[in-house]
């Protein structure tokens, strides 16, 4: 008997929210131009799910036909890139980074090499900093992002955002 995995995720605002059942298939990150742009990153790592174990629960995403073959689906109100949809195929490609827990989807190779970054290699050799690093500073910071932080949690919401932020 095969496990169906749940996977939930969404826009950086909330207004787009998505749930797939069973499997993310060929994950992997992608280097090639159209994706950076897309992305507005280095990579965008993506995985597919069939069209059949998914759904929009929230909202709906707003299109952009990037080539002939290929449209991605992205939210109009804060700019996350969650789709990389080619509507003939029976599976749909979800942006990673958009998942509640994207740490559960580990990708398996890259493509689009010609296009990775040459210093990539490099990148554990770079100093490293921890965004809370216990102190003061970072506790009053970490306060002023939490009374003003208007991102939607990993979560499903019945309302977002919540009902005392509505005018």
């Amino acid at each position: 008997m095969m496990i169906r995995r749940i996977f939930t995720g969404g826009c950086q605002c909330g207004a787009v929210r998505y749930r797939a059942e069973g499997a993310l298939e060929d994950a992997h990150i992608c280097h090639c131009r159209m994706c950076q742009k897309a992305a507005g990153n280095y990579f965008l790592p993506l995985a597919n799910i069939a069209r059949e174990d998914f759904e929009i629960t929230r909202g709906e995403p707003s299109w952009f036909r990037s080539s002939d073959l290929v449209r991605r689906g992205f939210c109009r109100n804060c700019g996350t890139p969650l789709f990389y949809d080619m509507p003939n195929e029976s599976f749909l490609n979800i942006a990673l980074g958009s998942l509640d827990d994207p740490e559960d989807v580990q990708p398996v190779y890259q493509s689009g090499i010609e296009s990775r970054m040459l210093w990539f290699s490099h990148l554990p050799s770079l100093r490293q900093t921890e965004t809370d690093d216990g102190s003061e500073a970072a506790a009053a910071r970490r306060l002023a992002v939490l009374e003003s932080n208007r991102q939607h949690p990993d979560f499903d919401t019945i309302h977002w955002p919540p009902e005392e932020d509505l005018p």
